[in-house]
């Protein structure tokens, strides 16, 4: 405490011990101005280090996000080629079924073809036999 500011407290009716007993314990409760550039120089010196430790850890995690792209990245190619090549055989096997149910198609129409063709001799068939017996049976009948 200034010297001014005890007199101020004295001409405004405190005594020495009521004086003495304010001034030790703004002393012992009050920070100097070189109490609080210490604490700002430390708070500094923090500060600064957790800059440094916070851009190292930036840093690692941006290698390990790079690492883990491209990891992915790698993965994603070979689910791809994979995928490329499952659908590929799949495309071909496709292609076999249809070939053989083309195939199928083709038996059946020659069994179609074949059926007509023996029903239209059955049908001629059985109409000249027809003919033939209607032909005796008026010739019997005469």
């Amino acid at each position: 405490m200034s010297a001014a500011a005890i007199l101020k407290l004295q001409a405004s009716g405190f005594s020495i011990e009521q004086v003495t007993a304010l001034a030790e314990l703004i002393d012992t409760q009050a920070a100097t101005k070189a109490d609080v550039e210490g604490v700002e120089h430390r708070l500094e010196l923090k500060i600064a280090d957790l800059k440094a430790e916070l851009k190292g850890d930036i840093a690692a995690l941006r290698t390990e996000f790079k690492s883990d792209i491209a990891d992915l990245k790698a993965e994603l190619k070979g689910d791809i080629a994979a995928l490329r090549t499952e659908s590929k055989s799949d495309i071909a096997s496709v292609r076999t079924e249809v070939a053989s149910v083309r195939t199928d198609i083709a038996s059946v129409r020659t069994e179609i073809a074949n059926t007509k063709n023996d029903i239209l001799r059955w049908f001629f068939g059985f109409n000249i036999a027809l003919v033939v017996a209607v032909f005796a049976i008026a010739k019997y009948l005469h």
